[in-house]
């Protein structure tokens, strides 16, 4: 389990400040799927944050905490800024938003394999250059003359540092770790030093739920489901998740409550041995589309 249960959206007050310390805040901001949640978690060398090739997976504010040698980083990770089609589409942008101010580094993530398109460059233009670090990600997918040429097309950003990195293998991330520490001012310590992130136990095991039924469902499906913990007893946990229309429920659940079986088997492998694990599927018309049950589902 993570080591804290308080809202992701809020802020802790520092601690003890201590001489020649140095903190800072660092959010992680770039179009869906573009390698976010997998850099938060090469960064940090743990989990703490879902992951899929589906767009959107990210839906809220994931704090991680970097704990150096005098430092510590507190990075942000947040849903990637789209389009939007649903009143869930809307709150994902703002929270992303929201995330990029106040912050003493701003990330910016570019898949190298698509390249730079139009809503990269929508969202480098609201970001300050002095704070900017542009990261072209998947490089592992690049050869040398296709990363310079990624490179050469984002310099007139005029950002303040580039890298190439792949988040999935680890390439260039350490160098990229080694100048984050170096941007950030004097500060102090915001979190304490055995924790890794801020996000809620009921959070953390709903969206472990829900990363498992990302890597089993296709198409348009992945959007309609939201996933939140209704009881928690001890070692017995329910989670519902919730679908937009009654055709979702079969499919969720399986053929003889084969999927959801597969799916309650994976994520117990990331919980306390012993935990019992109940999922309950349920209708929610429309969810996404209105924008009363998005804020009940905590989005």
């Amino acid at each position: 389990m993570n080591d804290a249960r308080s809202d992701t959206e809020a802020v802790p007050p520092p601690l003890t400040p201590v001489d020649g310390f140095r903190s800072g805040f660092v959010a992680l901001l770039g179009r869906p799927n573009v390698g976010k949640s997998t850099l938060l978690n090469r960064l940090l060398g743990t989990k703490v944050t879902i992951t899929s090739n589906k767009p959107q997976t990210t839906r809220h504010q994931i704090r991680g905490v970097h704990h150096g040698d005098g430092v510590q980083i507190v990075f942000v990770d947040t849903p990637g800024i789209h389009k939007p089609r649903s009143a869930l589409g809307h709150r994902l942008n703002e929270t992303a938003t929201s995330a990029s101010r106040d912050v003493d580094v701003q990330c910016l993530l570019i898949d190298g394999r698509s390249g730079f398109g139009r809503g990269d460059r929508m969202l480098a233009e609201r970001l300050d250059p002095v704070r900017t670090v542009i990261i072209v990600n998947k490089i592992d997918h690049m050869d040398a003359e296709a990363v310079l040429a990624q490179l050469t097309e984002v310099a007139p950003l005029d950002a303040s540092a580039y890298f190439p990195v792949s988040a999935r293998r680890g390439t260039g991330v350490p160098e990229l770790m080694d100048h984050l520490r170096s941007r950030m001012p004097e500060g102090p310590p915001w979190y304490p030093t055995d924790m890794t992130t801020d996000t809620a136990d009921e959070q953390w095991v709903a969206e472990l739920v829900r990363e498992q039924l990302l890597r089993v469902t296709r198409q348009e499906l992945p959007h309609s489901i939201a996933t939140r913990v209704t009881e928690w007893i001890g070692d017995r946990i329910r989670v519902e998740i919730l679908v937009e229309r009654e055709s979702q429920k079969g499919i969720v659940i399986g053929k003889g409550g084969q999927v959801l079986k597969d799916v309650g088997t994976k994520a117990r492998a990331s919980l306390p041995k012993g935990t019992f694990l109940e999922l309950v599927v349920t209708v929610d018309d429309g969810w996404q589309h209105n924008a009363e049950a998005v804020e009940r589902l905590g989005y």
